[in-house]
């Protein structure tokens, strides 16, 4: 069993805080980076869902009553598209979290080849823990569709007059983050899972307030814990690699030094 796995470990470090939030990004399964890291190797379908079992178990030990759950994923197309359909099945094992939604990140740079369509797509799984609130935000995709009508309080109004912005809210296809990193400040080379800063950010402007308690198992390159500190909420967050949990810590220090979100400087 992976050290971080142990029930007690991550109670204490939490300690007295129970996280309203919790955004993890675990291992897809997938072997990617074996070069730079040993923790993105493949394991047996059988060892993997032991794996969730186990940090999933201790998460929902740790969350607070009304609580949101976030879980990025994908999906093996060379492997019958394990583990995406395993873990969602496997969720029903805990009766304490109840889906919300099933959000996919829509890549601006996609990989395949010729004779397949192209893979441009990321999945996020959202669950909720009790009734926690959720805050609406907007992207920054202005609002061009008009015609549609609505009576309201006897007043026959179009859509655009109903409006409390002039930009539309997200759905659950995320369609505006860019995520062409190497185009980006925000890169952190070696990174192979790194979701944007956005990204991260709308989670937690939708699904916690200024001072709540963030919950990160999988640090990777820091984003959850840099989106924390520019939004004001207390992230607990760790690594079973330590490349990648110096990385993170670097990268919190060079964006309090600097105010860049990557880890070099200008």
């Amino acid at each position: 069993m992976s050290p971080f796995l142990l029930p007690d470990h991550l109670s204490k470090i939490l300690g007295e805080f129970r996280p309203a939030l919790a955004v993890n990004d675990p291992p897809y399964n997938v072997a990617v980076g074996n070069a730079n890291t040993q923790s993105l190797s493949k394991q047996s379908l059988a060892d993997y869902m032991h794996f969730s079992r186990q940090w999933v178990r201790n998460c929902a030990r740790s969350m607070a009553s009304d609580s949101h759950f976030y879980v990025w994923l994908g999906a093996d197309v060379r492997d019958n598209f394990q583990p995406l359909p395993d873990f969602m099945v496997m969720m029903r094992e805990f009766a304490e979290f109840g889906p919300r939604n099933f959000i996919t990140l829509r890549n601006q740079r996609g990989y395949g080849t010729q004779k397949n369509w192209m893979w441009v797509r990321q999945e996020l799984l959202h669950y909720v823990r009790g009734n926690p609130p959720f805050s609406v935000t907007y992207t920054d995709i202005p609002k061009i569709l008009r015609g549609y009508y609505k009576t309201v309080n006897g007043k026959r109004t179009e859509n655009l007059e109903r409006s409390k912005s002039n930009n539309i809210r997200p759905g659950n296809v995320w369609v505006d983050l860019q995520q062409v990193f190497y185009r980006m400040e925000e890169n952190v080379p070696g990174c192979y899972a790194q979701k944007p800063l956005k990204a991260i950010e709308r989670i937690l402007l939708t699904s916690s307030v200024q001072g709540d308690v963030v919950l990160d198992c999988f640090a990777h390159s820091g984003t959850t814990l840099l989106a924390g500190e520019r939004l004001g909420r207390r992230v607990f967050t760790f690594d079973l690699d330590p490349v990648f949990a110096e990385l993170s810590i670097r990268r919190l220090e060079n964006y309090r030094k600097s105010g860049r979100t990557s880890l070099s400087h200008p």
